[in-house]
């Protein structure tokens, strides 16, 4: 999924169709949505009317009508910063919706094939993709083995192999196989498609406010409550001092310039930049190809401590290969070649294929008809480890051959009298030191010996696991591999812990463990076994390579398949905080600014001599040129610092990896001091251009 073309604000098409959307936002029943913005909208209104009662009853005011552009101005800055937002998300909804094709799908119904539309297509249907074919819809690979090219998808050229009975069997929609020829069960209905969730996603449709949202709002909607009381109050004590003064009423406070106080004291930067920080913290992640189905998954991941990695295919290549047998005491390694392969003809997974290709390379073992064998095979189980096959004879004696754990086939050996060897034992020992999967195999009550099984660790993985506890995050290794292969690929990647043996429910028991102990815990994993613990976790990044229910436990989706990507998941859940919380920051000392800026100003007339100054003159360290210019000033600057601070909301504030007290010393410094030195600096520009 390519996005660079949508990342730049300054794109024509975009801030036209954002104009018009801020329009369309006036709409009351949107506006509400945004408490502050809808004050503002309030006093937009009211100062309109006043304006134009002014004129018809023939006292206008220019100064009324200057404060009522300017707060119409607020309003529609506000609603262009969210509608820029959600305009880059509805220009990438464009181009993922050229990529749902109406294709012709080849449905499978019974033995015949039968052509149907791809939105007729229903979750369970079978259908047959070929060569050059596009894939109609989501959905899973039963039978075969394919190149598919992903790149409408992930935005990658290099084409990816897709198979049945293994983690790689997931298919998306609109995508196209490039080779061989596969059968697919479809996993979603019309509607519901990968894609079809992507598009609504990014168009922010689904789009609910995150709970720090929802607190954050009610947090300045309670601030704009108490300055609205304290500005209500305003009229009487101003009464009170101009009659002390002896100044007729008439020069009190007048409503629109309450309003306009109001408009500038409550913290509407904020309130106008909210929305779009959200929106545009989803937009970053999806222009790295990482789908978030919330805002909230998003704010976890900047908060993550603990990180749980499932090790095949997330730390490592995946794709374990056989190199080499290793006979027993008294077993040649042509028998042991014989009975790997036997154990390994109906295991489809890339590494039960290679033990049969190793074993037909070396010694010229190929592959046998198990029709005439009257073999029974049996499958691999979590519970089991291990698998093999039942070889019946002509006698009507059964064989069993097994190939597993260590420990599997010694409970195995030893549960039908037969002894494991101590030499087995250390072929075991010396394989996993070395960082490889040793896999025993025995027939009947004889061990025959142990295949060499060979995973790489991905390259650059130990650089990101160091940036990663830069950040403060703890990284745990799952595997089910024996403890001392685990503690050998955990080295070489450089986790920080590992857990070894691992079943599901033993990922699933560790994710509580830590979410009990107060941790944030995120979870990377990509095969069906996965799915509990990614559903537990309060960040589940499934791989798109990965099995339709990895995909549907995880909040989020790596389209590139790539398990470092985390470290810019971190980087944006980290960024969107940061981000909120500096332009917070700045907002509220934005507001006090302003307030000893305009105060002072509009009360100077107050307890004045015959030289027109009084004790409140003083206050006045700004020197603005009269009270008129002062509300006028603060208002216009209280809109433009909304359009200035846009492309801040939308880029977001450069996330470092540093402490949480290193990061919140450098908000306050930059953006507390920052917005309290702005609104001096832009209303006396202002006032002096209003004064030419």
């Amino acid at each position: 999924m390519t996005t660079k073309s949508n990342k730049s604000i300054f794109n024509k098409k975009l801030l036209a169709r954002a104009a018009k959307d801020s329009v369309i936002k006036l709409s009351p029943a949107v506006l509400i949505k945004n408490p502050v913005i809808f004050i503002v909208g309030i006093g937009a209104v009211l100062t309109t009317i006043i304006v134009f009662l002014g004129i018809f009853q023939g006292g206008y005011s220019s100064f009324n009508l200057q404060i009522a552009i300017w707060l119409w101005f607020t309003v529609l800055f506000a609603n262009f910063s969210e509608a820029i937002a959600e305009g880059r998300g509805k220009a990438q909804a464009e181009s993922l919706r050229k990529n749902r094709t109406q294709t012709v799908a080849r449905k499978m119904v019974g033995d015949k094939e039968t052509e149907v539309l791809a939105p007729d297509l229903r979750k369970g249907d079978i259908v047959v993709c070929e060569v050059n074919d596009v894939i109609p819809s989501d959905g899973e690979v039963i039978e075969g083995i394919a190149s598919v090219d992903e790149s409408a998808i992930t935005g990658e050229s290099a084409p990816v192999i897709r198979e049945s009975g293994g983690d790689r069997s997931a298919v998306t929609g609109g995508t196209k196989v490039l080779s061989d020829r596969i059968l697919i069960r479809i996993s979603a209905d019309a509607g519901d498609t990968f894609i079809d969730r992507m598009i609504a996603l990014v168009e922010g449709a689904k789009r609910q406010k995150t709970p720090n949202e929802i607190a954050l709002t009610i947090l300045l909607s309670g601030l704009s409550i108490i300055f609205l009381l304290a500005v209500v109050t305003l009229p009487a004590f101003f009464g009170y001092s101009l009659n002390a003064s002896g100044i007729p009423q008439s020069h009190n406070l007048s409503i629109p310039v309450l309003i306009a106080l109001l408009v500038c004291l409550i913290p509407t930067t904020i309130g106008g930049l909210l929305s779009a920080i959200g929106i545009s913290g989803m937009d970053r992640l999806i222009q790295r190809n990482v789908i978030a189905t919330s805002g909230r998954a998003i704010e976890a991941a900047g908060d993550v401590d603990v990180l749980l990695l499932d090790k095949t295919g997330t730390i490592t290549l995946g794709n374990r290969m056989a190199t080499n047998f290793v006979p027993a005491e008294n077993v040649t390694v042509e028998e042991l070649a014989d009975a790997a392969q036997l154990s390994s003809l109906s295991d489809e997974t890339p590494e039960g294929r290679s033990i049969v290709v190793l074993a037909k390379e070396k010694f010229n073992i190929r592959g046998r008809d198990i029709t005439h064998l009257h073999a029974t095979f049996i499958p691999f189980t979590a519970q089991s480890r291990m698998s093999g096959v039942d070889l019946k004879t002509p006698e009507g004696k059964v064989h069993q051959i097994r190939k597993g754990s260590s420990q599997a086939i010694q409970a195995f050996v030893e549960a039908n009298n037969g002894v494991y060897s101590q030499k087995v034992i250390d072929i075991v020992s010396d394989l996993a030191r070395q960082g490889a999967t040793p896999l025993v195999v025995a027939e009947d009550n004889k061990v025959l010996g142990v295949i060499h099984l060979k995973d790489i660790v991905k390259g650059g993985i130990k650089q990101r696991f160091a940036e990663l506890r830069q950040m403060g995050i703890r990284t745990v290794m799952i595997t089910g591999d024996n403890s001392l292969t685990a503690a050998a690929i955990a080295a070489e990647a450089g986790v920080d812990d590992f857990m070894a043996e691992a079943k599901p429910e033993d990922k699933l028991r560790r994710i509580r463990e830590e979410q009990e102990k107060g941790h944030l815990v995120g979870m990377i994993g990509d095969g069906t076994n996965d799915a509990p613990a990614l559903a537990q976790a309060d960040v589940g990044i499934a791989m798109n390579s990965g099995t339709q229910a990895a995909r549907e436990a995880g909040n989020m989706v790596d389209l590139d398949s790539n398990p470092t990507k985390l470290i810019e998941v971190v980087e944006v859940g980290k960024q969107l905080l940061m981000t909120r919380g500096a332009l917070t920051t700045f907002s509220i000392a934005n507001d006090v600014a302003k307030y000893f800026a305009i105060i002072p100003a509009i009360s100077i007339a107050l307890y004045a001599g015959s030289n027109g100054q009084g004790p409140l003159s003083a206050l006045n360290i700004m020197r603005l040129g009269s009270p008129e210019s002062a509300i006028l000033s603060a208002i216009i600057f209280n809109a433009l610092i909304i359009i200035a601070l846009i492309p801040l909301a939308l880029k977001g504030v450069t996330y470092k990896p540093i402490s949480a007290n290193r990061a919140l010393t450098k908000n306050l410094l930059i953006y507390g001091f920052g917005g309290l030195v702005a609104p001096f600096i832009g209303i006396k520009i202002i006032d002096l251009l209003i004064n030419l």
